[in-house]
């Protein structure tokens, strides 16, 4: 076993587009469960878009020079505790380290479904997948046979939305994306109709050609001119899912969308956010959703993953640039089976 731990602390506050260079990698010993606890390695996590929020100076965010917090899927190799046994795979959120020390009411016990993958717990089964159903199934109360458009519909919630969004009998099925290969990617592979490449010019042109007869349901993981755009495009009783503003995460200075806000009023639209966290009481409904596809090859997730922890930051990173298509999971070395997907290059201030 090895006996060092690693790991990341956030050191300064971005101001724009983060860097590695305001991340650093932290060596020590490897730390020791006490009576109640156990020591767990490490083996999968998850970066995700809302890891930049709380890199700034807000509510909740990132401390420097403390681990940084994120779901994690891990091993238990050492217990001092009856209620977790070694060897048992668990969820936690206390992220991006190799081994962590936790409590029984830190993790959550992961049932083990035959043909499911661990790394679907932090995709199609995890927050992700949790945001696209409860998105769909309680915000915006999708209806058969209804018209969606989906903001970065390439990423990890915007594939789970196009998939569960098939598997509900919605109708016409639009997104954007960030190039033309992740919009083939879409149409292709996960079930949309249509995707533009949202560089191709302004957002409602685009919307209106993909979508020229509406939309009756948005969901916005973006923010800025495709929000405008949709709620031109919504019919009567339309619905905005929130789900986050990657447009602004790095220009926090950029103006608010412009829309004709008496759309809201005359289609009598709605508009609603929500965090996943106050709905976790859903986990296994989504279990019971997307288990029995999962295993008869009808959902498939949609994940980039990357080997090594090393390359964690340079993971993240490129997410927010979106070279990811789907999920994206770091993997720990041990757990690699057949080629590597993606693997960036190891940044500044990664361990050599």
């Amino acid at each position: 076993m090895n006996e060092t731990a690693l790991t990341v602390h956030q050191t300064a506050r971005p101001h724009g587009f983060p860097t590695a260079e305001h991340f650093t990698f932290v060596e020590s010993a490897l730390p020791g469960p006490a009576a109640g606890s156990a020591l767990v390695e490490n083996l999968y996590w998850s970066v995700d878009p809302y890891h930049r929020e709380m890199m700034d100076d807000v509510p909740g965010g990132f401390a420097l020079d403390a681990p940084l917090e994120g779901r994690t899927i891990g091993r238990v190799i050492a217990s001092r505790t009856p209620r977790l046994t070694e060897g048992e795979i668990v969820f936690h959120r206390q992220g991006w380290r190799t081994h962590t020390v936790v409590t029984p009411e830190e993790i959550r016990q992961l049932p083990r479904f035959d043909k499911v993958p661990l790394t679907a717990y932090l995709s199609t089964l995890g927050g992700t997948g949790l945001t696209a159903y409860v998105g769909l199934t309680r915000i915006a109360r999708l209806q058969e046979g209804e018209d969606l458009f989906v903001s970065a519909a390439a990423g990890g919630v915007g594939t789970a939305t196009g998939r569960f969004a098939r598997l509900l009998g919605a109708g016409r099925l639009v997104g954007s994306a960030g190039s033309a290969a992740k919009a083939a990617h879409l149409t292709r592979e996960v079930g949309y109709d249509a995707v533009f490449d949202y560089h191709d010019g302004p957002a409602a042109d685009l919307l209106g050609k993909a979508a020229p007869e509406g939309i009756d349901v948005f969901v916005d993981n973006v923010g800025g001119a495709q929000l405008a755009a949709a709620v031109g495009a919504l019919r009567e009783f339309g619905r905005i899912v929130r789900v986050g503003t990657i447009s602004q995460y790095n220009t926090p200075d950029a103006p608010p969308p412009r829309f004709n806000y008496a759309d809201i009023v005359e289609k009598s639209l709605r508009m609603e956010g929500f965090l996943v966290s106050n709905y976790r009481d859903m986990q296994e409904e989504l279990y019971e959703f997307a288990v029995p596809h999962l295993q008869s090859g009808r959902l498939a997730p949609d994940e980039t993953v990357v080997d090594g922890f090393e390359h964690i930051v340079d993971a993240f990173l490129g997410m927010l640039r979106g070279e990811n298509t789907g999920k994206i999971i770091v993997r720990d070395r041990t757990q690699a089976r057949g080629p590597v997907r993606t693997t960036p290059p190891c940044g500044p201030g990664c361990p050599q």
